[in-house]
């Protein structure tokens, strides 16, 4: 992401409901996966501020990874420097199987191959050990927001699916999230410009700080439908999997 991008997602992370929300959900499938210990290690990839990292850091053993300079400052606030590895691309400087746990929230879409990343999570998984993925879903949403955040992708679900392998993963649960927000995120993708034009700003809506009791509902939104894994949704803003290391 561009440096900017840092400095607008650490003004509206901790409590933007999307952001608070997607940490939330993350939370509540890792403890699904786990329960998480002491002992046990986790690898946060594409850390960006590290705000997820360190809430889940007072249950097992967290490092964090990223290759921006602005992402390495900010984490660097908030960890040790032994708990921090800046690398760009394959292979992570880590050995075989080093961790139980692996997180990337909104991390594949920037990579240009996600394949070739998921193979490394492989390699840095134990064999017993948990990723939990999130990817924005949905070509039909690709924007201006997408440029700005340097995607390469929008994912569906047979395409998430299939970067993890059946010879190395199990993929325990994968559906689509964010399903409430969808139709209003739909609208306003496709009429940014008409917006722009009218409105004479090129401030993007999900900048946009909105009422407490808003902000609220939609979490609650995004966050309940997320933990629903029995019935799969047809479509949805985001998408989230959980996978086993074989």
């Amino acid at each position: 992401m561009n440096a900017d991008e840092y400095t607008n997602l650490e003004q509206v992370e901790r409590s933007h409901w999307y952001y608070s929300g997607k940490r939330e959900l993350v939370r509540y499938w890792l403890k699904r996966c786990g329960p998480l210990r002491p002992d046990q290690k986790l690898l946060d990839c594409g850390a960006g501020t590290g705000i997820f990292a360190q809430e889940i850091s007072g249950l097992c053993q967290v490092s964090v990874l990223d290759d921006h300079e602005e992402s390495i400052r900010l984490l660097r606030a908030r960890f040790p420097e032994d708990r921090i590895l800046r690398v760009s691309g394959a292979p992570i400087p880590v050995a075989d199987a080093s961790f139980d746990y692996l997180t990337a929230l909104d991390v594949l879409e920037h990579i240009e191959q996600d394949r070739m990343a998921v193979k490394e999570f492989a390699r840095i998984v134990k064999p017993g050990g948990h990723v939990v993925i999130t990817v924005p879903a949905s070509m039909a949403l690709w924007s201006d927001w997408d440029v700005a955040l340097h995607h390469h992708r929008r994912y569906d679900k047979a395409g998430l699916r299939s970067i993890f392998g059946a010879e190395q993963w199990s993929i325990e649960a994968v559906n689509y999230t964010n399903i409430a927000a969808f139709p209003a995120v739909w609208a306003i993708r496709h009429w940014r410009c008409l917006w722009a034009r009218i409105r004479r700003t090129n401030t993007r809506l999900e900048d946009v700080t909105i009422p407490a009791w808003v902000n609220w509902v939609l979490r609650r939104l995004f966050v309940e439908f997320g933990k629903v894994s029995a019935l799969p949704f047809p479509f949805g803003v985001s998408l989230i999997l959980v996978a086993r290391r074989r």
